[in-house]
């Protein structure tokens, strides 16, 4: 059989990306010809192209309110409700159809699963070793996650990441340029599980201790942060490897994923510039991971370290590592176990014939993606009032839209798509960016090195407290205030946030009620 176009130039591509990694040879750039095989893309037209330029140009009034910002979400965008389900409304403009398909999503995202054998089919399949027991446990009410709050306070949320040094680049198939050569730990795995069932061993428990460090703001004031350090503490399985590399990550907010799913490739890869050749400080690049449903490299757009290109993916793989449920895209009835954990590799799974033999078949796994890509982005609040006006204006004047990137224009899609052609304001470049000492894991990720993080989105984060109960912040929620997140930020940033430090603090909160806003 003839292969098809797209099969052949996944391959092209992928012998283009081995090629210029191992040989040197980066030009054209590794991920010029990257595509978007995950959607049913219409291409846009020369006026579409002129309209989109110039709805995405920088406003340079601004003592008022701008067109279309109220709504970051386009057509999806729902009112902004002052309660906890901020966050879990449906797209506003999902056909009847889709909103029905949203709510059994929504089921099965809440779905408790439980250890098998079970009376109820395809509710069974929990673990052994899992983090939680639903992806609604992690991401409570579809908001961001939180480090334990005391003794008495879960880790549930939150999960310590883990990988090792591999021994040879050349080793990891489907290589692709720049990737860092890293492997699972041989007996612990991708990320380390705090919960088990009966009969089997956890693998760790999370420790956290906090050093405050003061920094002094102009006017006189002083900010207290809190520099964590981290510890896998009652390991289970012996030690880790000496080579383990550990990274805190907590459950990011779900909205508008489906949104950021649908913005081109082409037009996140625009800003990208590694070597920093407009000499602006800001050296973004680009996360490419390889797609294991479209069997091809794609721009990697979900996760802190932007490990995975597609909202399904993202879901398989949290099914997996989180709650140990298997799906056809990873089989493995015993989750996240490695072969040194024996016991949990015989074990009984939940796996049915009639699904497949995994534990969420395809039809599952894309319900709970569709819920995830489908949840709304609430509207702007107080885009009049003059102090969010003002702190706009200092967002950005400082910088910060250098890597918080305001605006797009999604793909025109066929099929009814519900994000096809949206006007959006997520305030991210979706690239991966040097956030400097105080920031970094030093822990690679694919193509992010140990101090690199992915852009992270700003829509909804003024309602963080509304919706999760806490505002932390950060990938590990070390901030406990928008404050505090930006003093944190270093790296390509540090110039941005020492503007932040020394402006008048007039400016400064107009900056935070700014923030608040969004």
């Amino acid at each position: 059989m003839k292969p098809s176009n797209g099969i052949v130039a996944a391959v092209a591509l992928a012998a283009a990306l081995t090629l210029a990694g191992k040989a040197g040879a980066i030009d054209p750039p590794p991920w010029a010809g990257l595509e978007d095989p995950h959607l049913n893309v219409v291409p846009r037209t020369d006026a579409e192209r002129e309209r989109i330029a110039a709805v995405t140009a920088p406003p340079g009034d601004f003592s008022a309110p701008w067109p279309f910002e109220e709504n970051p979400g386009g057509a999806q965008t729902v009112r902004a409700r002052d309660t906890a389900d901020a966050f879990s409304q449906p797209a506003a403009n999902l056909s009847f159809e889709q909103e029905l398909d949203f709510r059994v999503g929504n089921g099965m995202f809440r779905r408790l699963w439980v250890s098998p054998p079970a009376s109820t089919i395809a509710s069974d399949g929990l673990g052994p070793l899992y983090n939680a027991r639903s992806c609604q446990r992690c991401h409570l009410k579809d908001g961001r996650g939180h480090p334990p709050e005391g003794p008495k306070d879960g880790a549930v949320s939150m999960f310590l990441r883990i990988s090792v040094p591999a021994p040879d680049a050349d080793a990891i198939e489907r290589y692709i340029a720049g990737t860092h050569a890293t492997a699972p730990d041989p007996v612990y795995g991708g990320q380390l599980q705090d919960f088990s069932l009966p009969g089997h061993t956890p693998e760790y428990r999370l420790d956290i201790r906090y050093d405050e460090v003061e920094v002094k703001l102009s006017g006189g004031e002083v900010a207290t942060l809190r520099r964590p350090t981290y510890t896998a503490a009652d390991l289970g399985y012996g030690p880790l490897h000496p080579g383990a590399m550990l990274s805190p990550r907590v459950a990011p907010q779900m909205i508008g994923m489906g949104l950021l799913e649908a913005i081109p490739t082409g037009d996140i890869l625009a800003w990208a510039d590694p070597d920093d050749t407009d000499g602006d400080g800001i050296s973004g690049h680009p996360q490419i991971v390889w797609s294991t449903v479209h069997d091809r490299p794609m721009l990697g757009r979900f996760g802190h370290k932007a490990g995975n290109p597609t909202v399904l993916e993202q879901t398989a793989e949290a099914f997996a590592g989180d709650i140990g449920i298997s799906n056809p895209l990873h089989p493995a009835g015993s989750g996240e176990c490695t072969a040194a954990q024996t016991a949990c590799i015989a074990a009984l799974d939940g796996g049915d014939p009639e699904h497949g033999g995994v534990e969420i078949d395809r039809t599952g796994l894309d319900l709970v993606a569709f819920y995830s890509r489908t949840l709304a982005v609430p509207a702007r609040r107080d885009l009049d009032d003059p102090e969010v006006l003002r702190g706009r204006e200092v967002f950005y004047g400082t910088g910060c839209t250098a890597c918080h990137r305001p605006t797009y224009v999604t793909h025109r899609l066929e099929g009814g798509d519900p994000a096809s052609f949206q006007l959006i304001w997520p305030y991210t470049d979706l690239l991966l960016h040097d956030m400097g000492d105080g920031l970094a894991d030093n822990r690679p990720e694919g193509r992010a090195n140990g101090r690199e993080w992915r852009t992270a989105p700003l829509w909804g984060i003024g309602l963080t407290q509304t919706v999760s109960g806490h505002s932390f912040f950060l990938h590990d929620g070390r901030a406990r205030s928008l404050l505090e997140a930006v003093l944190w930020h270093g790296g390509e940033a540090q110039a941005a946030r020492d503007t932040v430090v020394d402006m008048p603090p007039e400016d400064r909160a107009a900056l935070i009620r700014y923030l608040e806003s969004l």
